[in-house]
């Protein structure tokens, strides 16, 4: 899966997003995502690494529980197989949920715009 697969994948939910994060007093009205390609679970063989696999967050932020918002991304990753651990925190700073996606994918091309 590349980068662009990612953004057109995010692009199918509707839901405003963004690299990593919006551009100081980009950030639009909740619900919004922010995703980024934090670590890497490579896979070794004769002390190099042999299949790279980088992992992948999409972060769902939203001012209120909405069940409906977190099915649309749900969606998305369910249409293409993509097997994904969920969890939720309350950001009492910022007055929002967040609702974290992340997964694994073989190796995302090493040239991306962000």
């Amino acid at each position: 899966m590349t980068i662009e697969q990612i953004a057109a994948m995010l692009q199918e939910t509707g839901i405003p997003f963004a690299y990593d994060h919006f551009a100081e007093g980009e950030s639009p009205e909740p619900p919004f995502i922010c995703y980024l390609l934090p670590g890497s679970d490579n896979f070794a063989a004769d002390g190099k690494v042999y299949f790279k696999i980088n992992e992948v967050r999409i972060e769902l932020y939203m001012d209120k529980k909405d069940v409906s918002v977190e099915k649309q991304v749900e969606s998305a990753l369910d249409d293409r197989g993509i097997f994904y651990n969920k969890s939720e925190v309350w950001i009492s700073e910022e007055r929002l949920y967040e609702v974290l996606y992340s997964f694994d994918v073989p190796d995302i091309e090493e040239t991306m715009e962000v």
